[in-house]
């Protein structure tokens, strides 16, 4: 079964320097049928003004990936770690036993548009630590590219969850087959574009929940970006 999530229907938080769509239940915005997919918790799609940001905030025990679509985000935290994640780059924080950090666009002209992923690890009480990584467009083209997984293989991040977190940049007409193991399922996220995944079209900002499906089958009807989870 494919249950959509429109773009439409995500809760929303509008603030003079930041847009924010929420797939999941988050802060403020509450929907008992939308609290998450197996261990994915979160999906935001943020766009945040030029020199704007999120001031200093806890975590704890959560896996949190900040995928960059546009622009630079810059990060700092109460260890005296800070970086700069750019376009096509990936970002891991473990938040384990606890993190205080910030995050802000460093550009003074351009905005940062990006999604940041909750996943739910496996357990609770680790380090915290960071990965970031690269993961060229050429790389994606045509294919999903694994950019996460638990053991952190082909050059992967490595995500403390059974999941496997794939990228990929298609052009119309391309088209891709995915099959599941037994037990799992998948969150399919369309961050630009308009594809086909079985019989359900999805636009830039649908996501679609893959439950009880052996395989799925996706057509590009129009150039894309997409993240994909198998759970």
């Amino acid at each position: 079964m494919i249950t959509v999530r429109k773009s439409d229907d995500r809760g929303k938080t509008k603030l003079e320097w930041l847009d924010s769509k929420h797939t999941f239940s988050f802060g403020d915005y509450f929907d008992p049928k939308w609290m998450g997919f197996k261990s994915l918790r979160v999906i935001n799609e943020d766009v945040v003004e030029a020199g704007q940001g999120f001031s200093p905030h806890p975590h704890k025990d959560m896996e949190i990936i900040t995928y960059i679509v546009e622009g630079s985000l810059q990060h700092k935290d109460n260890s005296g770690g800070g970086t700069i994640i750019h376009t096509g780059e990936v970002q891991k924080m473990s938040a384990g036993t606890g993190i205080i950090h910030s995050e802000f666009n460093p550009s003074q002209i351009e905005i940062v548009h990006l999604l940041q992923i909750w996943i739910i690890p496996e357990k609770k009480g680790l380090t915290p630590m960071y990965e970031q990584k690269v993961f060229s467009t050429q790389d994606k083209q045509g294919k999903l590219l694994l950019i996460g997984s638990k053991d952190g293989r082909q050059g992967s991040i490595q995500i403390h969850q059974d999941v496997n977190l794939y990228s990929s940049y298609l052009k119309k007409g391309d088209d891709l087959t995915y099959s599941f193991d037994q037990g799992r399922g998948g969150w399919l996220q369309v961050i630009t574009g308009e594809l086909q995944v079985n019989d359900q079209t999805l636009s830039a900002g649908d996501g679609a929940q893959i439950s009880g499906e052996s395989e799925i089958h996706i057509q590009c009807l129009e150039p894309s970006e997409l993240l994909f989870f198998d759970l």
